[in-house]
């Protein structure tokens, strides 16, 4: 299950959830994401993020996670997936994103939460907004997230 939405959520009740609908599952990998206090590490004045917004599309950015969900399963024996990912106005340390794998073998969780993760990050449509005292900027793609899917088009 995917969902995009401006409300935090309860790592607990996310986690018990895919319990339930993995059945018999050997292994539940939960990976939980948080707005940084510093986001861009290249920022030159090494400023706090007072604020960071998210912007997305309805309907395109829920596809396209869909459409990430779906490769993981089609790649691996998964029995539930959950994914959340927060937009709107988020502070330092408030969560951001959630993904659940789980399956009979903990390699095959952790592999796909991995996965779902590193995808998230360099395919989903969002779009970052991080506001410190003295600049508001879009965030650009780093480098080292286009690396990490490359790996994943190697197998």
């Amino acid at each position: 299950m995917i969902s995009v939405q401006t409300d935090d959520f309860e790592i607990a009740k996310e986690y018990a959830q895919l319990r339930i609908t993995a059945g018999d599952a050997g292994a539940i990998v939960t990976f939980t994401g948080l707005v940084r206090e510093i986001y861009d590490h290249d920022n030159a004045a090494g400023e706090k993020i007072q604020s960071l917004f998210l912007e997305h599309y309805p309907g395109m950015t829920e596809k396209s996670l869909q459409t990430i969900v779906t490769r993981a399963n089609d790649k691996w024996d998964l029995l539930a997936t959950r994914v959340i990912h927060r937009v709107g106005v988020l502070q330092p340390s408030d969560q951001i994103v959630f993904v659940g794998t789980a399956s009979a073998h903990r390699q095959n969780a952790f592999d796909a939460a991995r996965f779902i993760m590193d995808f998230l990050k360099s395919e989903a449509p969002f779009w970052k907004k991080q506001v410190t005292e003295s600049s508001t900027e879009w965030v650009e793609s780093r480098q080292t997230d286009a690396e990490a899917i490359e790996t994943w088009r190697q197998d």
